[in-house]
C-alpha cells in the first residue's frame, strides 16, 4: 500500500520550518540599574552592584554584543542609568551601522536601590514626554532613532490624547520613529488601537515593541498586523524573565529534550522561536552576563521543524495567568 502523502498542515518532520528573518538587538533593561524582576540576579551581578559596577557590565556587554554583529540597542528613562551608559559606549566606541531605541512614560524612582518601595512611576502625560524627551536627548543626542511610548495598555491616556499626538508628531517629522511598547495581558487591543491613531491623516505610531514568548504568544496576530502595516516590530521579555532559561519542572521536560535535540541551551531556543515569526524584526536579549548573551546569541543559528515549533507552542498560558505571575515576581 503507498504512503500518503503529507497534507501541508502536517508536514514532515525532517522538514525545516522557514529560516528567521529577525536580527537579536540588546536591551539593557536588566543592567542599567541594580534591581530588576529578572530572575538569578543575585549570581548575574556583582554583589556591591555600584554605579561604576553596572557601567562596566553594561559596557562589556556592549562590547560583545557589538563584536559579534549585533546592531540594535534598547534603553529607556526607567532602566536607571540605561541612557547614560549607553550614551558613554557611543561616544567612546563610535560604532557605525547602530539602531538605539528609548522609551519615555515611567519615572525610575529607585534612588539606586534593590529594596525601593517604588522602582518606577508610570505617567503617559505630554508634560513626562517633554520632560523625559529632554532627557533622552541630553544625553543621546541626534543618535536616538526610535522613541517609544513606555508600556501602553488599551486605558493610556497616550492612545487618545491628541495633543500629545501632535508633539509625537513633530518628533517623527525629524527624522526620528516613533512607537510604542505593551505590556498587560490585552497588548493586542494596544496594538490594534494604536495602529488607528493617525495625524493629518497619516498613521502615527510605526514601531512596537511587545512582550512575545513560548508562554505568553497571544499578541501575535496584532504584531503581525502592525508588520504587514510596515511597523518596525520588536520582541522583549523573549524569555519570561528567566523562565524560559532556567525551565522549571512544568517547562524542562519539553525545552530539555528540545534543546538536546537540536544541540542548544533552553534560552536560545525560546529566542529562536521569537526569530521565527515572520513578523518580527528585532528580538532583544535582556543579558546580564556575557556567558548569558553569548548563549542567547546562539539562537540565530537554531533552525526549527514545524513539528518543534508546534511543541513549543503547546506551553502557552492563558495570559492572564502569565501575567498574573509575572506580576508576582520580586525585584531583585
Amino acid at each position: 500500500m503507498a504512503t500518503p502523502p503529507h497534507s501541508p498542515a502536517d508536514p514532515p518532520a525532517s522538514t525545516p520550518a522557514p529560516e528567521p528573518t529577525a536580527r537579536i538587538g540588546f536591551g539593557l533593561a536588566a543592567v542599567g540599574r541594580p534591581g530588576y524582576i529578572n530572575l538569578g540576579r543575585d549570581r548575574d551581578l556583582p554583589p556591591d552592584r555600584t554605579v561604576d559596577a553596572m557601567r562596566r557590565r553594561t559596557h562589556e556587554l556592549l562590547d560583545l554584543a557589538y563584536a559579534d554583529g549585533v546592531r540594535d540597542f534598547d534603553a529607556a528613562r526607567s532602566y536607571g542609568r540605561s541612557e547614560e551608559f549607553l550614551a558613554q559606549w557611543l561616544d567612546q566606541r563610535e560604532p557605525p551601522g547602530v539602531v538605539v531605541s528609548s522609551k519615555w512614560g515611567y519615572t525610575y524612582t529607585a534612588g539606586w536601590r534593590v529594596d525601593a518601595e517604588a522602582h518606577e512611576i508610570k505617567d503617559h502625560s505630554l508634560a513626562t514626554y517633554e520632560r523625559q524627551l529632554a532627557e533622552t536627548r541630553a544625553l543621546l543626542g541626534d543618535r536616538l532613532d526610535v522613541y517609544q511610548v513606555h508600556s501602553v495598555t488599551p486605558d493610556s491616556p497616550a492612545l487618545t490624547d491628541p495633543a500629545l499626538h501632535r508633539a509625537l508628531a513633530e518628533l517623527a517629522a525629524h527624522g526620528v520613529l516613533v512607537g510604542l511598547s505593551t505590556s498587560g495581558p490585552a497588548q493586542a487591543d494596544a496594538i490594534r488601537a494604536a495602529l488607528a491613531v493617525t495625524v493629518d491623516g497619516a498613521p502615527l505610531f510605526r514601531s512596537v515593541q511587545s512582550t512575545w514568548n513560548p508562554l505568553e504568544p497571544s499578541a501575535g496576530p496584532a504584531l503581525a498586523e502592525a508588520h504587514a502595516a510596515g511597523c518596525r516590530v520588536m520582541v522583549k521579555e523573549a524569555l519570561a524573565n528567566g523562565r524560559l532559561a532556567a525551565p522549571d519542572s512544568r517547562l524542562a521536560p519539553v525545552l530539555g529534550p528540545l534543546a538536546a535535540a537540536l544541540g542548544t541551551t533552553p534560552d536560545a531556543v525560546a529566542l529562536a522561536a521569537a526569530l521565527h515569526q515572520p513578523w518580527a524584526d528585532v528580538v532583544l536579549s535582556g543579558a546580564a552576563t556575557a556567558a548569558q548573551l553569548t548563549s542567547n546569541l546562539r539562537a540565530r543559528q537554531v533552525v526549527f521543524t514545524p513539528t518543534q515549533l508546534a511543541t513549543l507552542a503547546e506551553l502557552a498560558e492563558p495570559p492572564s495567568a502569565y501575567w498574573r505571575h509575572r506580576a508576582g515576581l520580586p525585584w531583585n
